[in-house]
């Protein structure tokens, strides 16, 4: 499984794509019980579901973004020591953070960490992997169940509300379908338009 996980990871980054970033977290009986994010320091990045997804979701974040996600990383000397807590908690999940660049690598897993600079670092791969989530049932309502695309709008305009989305642009061209397509219920073309125009044009 570790093998197979870095094959995939270094494909998705690709091999001039210089350092990247991976995460998974895993986790039984959740929804989804596993998810991985592979990140190059261009931002872009893939999301899949299982390790051997051969179609993953694939999005970019902002140079500012990506530079921030990559500063944590240096921060936490690239998962080169411990950042367990041995604080009793509730389980969430066993995480995984990898680390390349060349020859130099580091890993480590958790479930539960301290770590302030670990911390912010789950919460940026938490809520690409919350988008990237969002996307994929706002895509496939809008494929195969029209009447649910206002409940899959909702969820993403809650989200922006709750500062849980990154990558916003990845968005836009389905969001702009569902506009121009006369099939979809009013009430889901305005919503749909509201978030486009939230998006193209952000509050400071």
């Amino acid at each position: 499984m570790k093998v197979l996980l870095a094959l995939l990871f270094a494909a998705a980054l690709g091999v001039a794509a210089g350092p990247g970033l991976f995460y998974s977290r895993s986790f039984p009986g959740s929804t989804p019980a596993y998810f991985q994010i592979a990140l190059d320091s261009g931002g872009n990045a893939e999301y899949r579901e299982a390790p051997d997804d051969d179609n993953p979701l694939s999005f970019r974040l902002g140079e500012s973004d990506a530079g921030e996600v990559f500063g944590l990383a240096e921060k936490l000397e690239y998962f080169k020591r411990p950042i367990q807590s041995s604080a009793k908690v509730a389980f969430t999940g066993t995480k995984i953070f990898r680390y390349e660049n060349g020859a130099q690598k580091g890993e480590v897993k958790f479930t539960y960490t301290e770590d302030i600079s670990a911390r912010a670092l789950t919460d940026w791969f938490e809520r690409m992997g919350e988008t990237a989530r969002d996307h994929i049932e706002l895509e496939r309502t809008a494929k195969y169940d029209k009447l649910g695309v206002v409940n899959a709008l909702l969820q993403i305009e809650t989200a922006m509300d709750r500062k849980r989305l990154v990558a916003l642009d990845q968005y836009l061209p389905l969001l702009d379908r569902i506009v121009a397509n006369e099939s979809y219920m009013n009430v889901a073309r305005e919503r749909a338009a509201r978030i486009a125009a939230t998006i193209r044009n952000p509050k400071p």
